[in-house]
């Protein structure tokens, strides 16, 4: 028989149980000691940074406040920034790549609840990991739901909510997020 936990990491459907509620109380505990510290110095901050997330790669910076759910299932490659207010509910894997810059108020959301009222009202809900690229820029206040995988090279326009997967190099933008054109190059 599977835990809670066990199932929630497997993406099944899961209650949150007391030792899944101690992991949030110990997740809000580590991501308000985050959030309290100052800007320096950065030692400190990459320290406790590095207890709160899973991963954190070689000179990631985000800024506080950052609000996340349990905090072991975010990764964060190397050079990573992510802007002011963002939310990362992790109860599955939230994985960002090298080089990628989040913009204020950012949503990285892994939890799903059932569609179905009657199921719904049953207290479970699963989770759906998100796979952001490499040097992916994703504008100030974009959501990105659970299950998408952004490519390596996108632009998410401000606002954007994605809703699903996006590929390699493409930029998009809306409610739901939707693939722009290329613009045409200026000639020198």
């Amino acid at each position: 028989m599977k835990t809670e936990k066990e199932k929630m990491l497997a993406g099944e459907p899961y209650r949150t149980d007391a030792a899944l509620f101690a992991e949030q109380m110990r997740c809000r505990a580590l991501m308000t000691a985050y959030n309290a510290l100052p800007a320096e110095p950065p030692k400190e901050r990459a320290r406790a940074l590095r207890e709160l997330f899973g991963a954190v790669g070689h000179h990631s910076v985000v800024r506080s406040p950052v609000y996340v759910d349990y905090g072991f299932n975010i990764r964060l490659g190397a050079g990573v920034f992510l802007n002011f207010n963002c939310t990362l509910l992790d109860v599955v894997l939230i994985e960002i790549g090298d080089k990628t810059q989040i913009g204020p108020g950012v949503q990285i959301l892994t939890a799903d609840h059932p569609r179905d009222p009657v199921e719904r009202e049953k207290g479970l809900e699963w989770g759906r990991p998100v796979r952001i690229g490499r040097n992916v820029w994703i504008g100030g206040g974009a959501i990105i739901l659970p299950g998408v995988t952004v490519g390596d090279d996108c632009i998410i326009g401000a606002g954007a909510v994605v809703t699903r997967d996006v590929p390699p190099g493409a930029t998009v933008a809306g409610n739901p997020a939707r693939i722009l054109p290329p613009k045409a190059k200026n000639p020198a």
